[in-house]
């Protein structure tokens, strides 16, 4: 997203109060949450190993279909809870949880 469009969006947190979670099994990695978020929290890669072996046998079928892909998040500790990547997201595989202590 450029600049201006980061003016504009209106978040309803500090940085770090949630952050994303993302469903492996249920991404398909098309990118829309790196898209869309104004703070680049995302990047779209394949997925790591280990996070794959923990998907089941159909997860691991739907994960191999669509290339691997899948969001992670970097940033996470900018998210500000604005929700347009759990809005974009096509596979409904984003949510946002307030962190823990």
């Amino acid at each position: 997203m450029n600049g201006e469009a980061k003016k504009t969006v209106s978040c309803k947190q500090e940085p770090g109060v949630f952050h994303p979670v993302v469903n492996r099994g249920d991404c398909e990695g098309k990118r829309k949450c790196e898209e869309v978020c104004p703070y680049d929290v995302f990047v779209v890669r394949k997925i790591d190993d280990a996070d794959f072996a923990k998907l089941s046998f159909f997860q691991k079928l739907k994960v191999r279909a669509h290339g691997k892909l899948s969001a992670y998040m970097p940033n996470e500790d900018v998210c500000r809870a604005c929700g347009l990547c759990v809005e974009a997201c096509p596979e409904d595989a984003l949510k946002l949880e307030r962190r823990t202590a």
